[in-house]
């Protein structure tokens, strides 16, 4: 079994490499995003060299690292539910000898491999020549970024394949896949850090899932956070990955009912 999920990484990642345009203007839409903010914050931070928490420095950083990282946990695994739903398609894959929704994973986590090789690090080469952002110091630091990207991945990742799985009940959702791609884009500190926002903000958005997407790990990039802060930030991410799990495995087992009865 582990084979075959192996196999699905892998046909994933070729099917990505065959679009080389894609790739080309990936690289190119990521810098300019990048260069865009890094400009922006450079004018919000003036001359001072502190804000929020975040020297300026470290928001060079935070805004390089924050996109890198979205290359690497972004997918679109709900949108390909979604159609695999409305044209029928889903239920010859029920019936295959595989877990319909591990089979998602395992396709998403081929794409997002592509993209961290093809997308974030030539582009993160790239920028580090035209914007000034330290990388980690130690092999620690790089070990604790890296372990809370791949965590911030399953979580976005359950996600989407909560918000696929809705497809089952709603038919269409497109309305809701463009509102969450817009949530999680804010919300998770992708567009501004999480310690810009109000202190009642801040509270609330402690209780979602969204910051342990992409400000966990940006800011543990950074360094702006201690190893012990690092730690607990993980283990906070350990914690969405299970949680978000159980009502993915209560909806699934219902639209796998659902499915059946309707197919008679």
């Amino acid at each position: 079994m582990g084979k075959m999920y192996a196999e699905l990484i892998r046909m994933r990642f070729l099917t990505m490499l065959a679009y080389r345009v894609n790739y080309y203007s990936g690289i190119i839409i990521y810098a300019i995003n990048i260069g865009a903010y890094y400009f922006l914050w450079g004018a919000i931070y003036g001359g001072q060299q502190q804000m929020a928490g975040l020297s300026a420095g470290q928001m060079t950083a935070y805004v390089a690292i924050a996109w890198m990282s979205r290359a690497f946990y972004f997918n679109n695994i709900d949108q390909e539910i979604a159609q695999e739903v409305r044209d029928g398609r889903v239920a010859i894959e029920m019936i295959r000898p595989y877990n319909y929704l591990s089979v998602k994973t395992a396709q998403a986590l081929g794409e997002g491999i592509f993209r961290m090789l093809f997308f974030a690090i030539p582009g993160m080469i790239l920028i580090s020549f035209l914007i000034p952002f330290h990388f980690p110091a130690s092999l620690q630091a790089w070990g604790l970024y890296l372990l809370s990207l791949l965590f911030a991945f399953v979580i976005n990742t359950e996600i989407n394949l909560l918000t696929g799985v809705i497809t089952f009940f709603l038919f269409r959702n497109e309305g809701m896949m463009r509102s969450k791609r817009v949530v999680v884009d804010l919300l998770s500190g992708l567009i501004l850090p999480i310690s810009f926002f109000p202190g009642w903000a801040q509270t609330v958005m402690g209780f979602l899932p969204f910051q342990a997407i992409n400000y966990y790990p940006s800011v543990i990039f950074t360094g702006a956070v201690s190893e012990a802060r690092a730690l607990q930030m993980i283990a906070l991410q350990i914690v969405w990955v299970l949680v978000i799990l159980i009502p993915i495995t209560v909806l699934w087992q219902q639209a796998r009912r659902k499915m059946i009865v309707q197919g008679g």
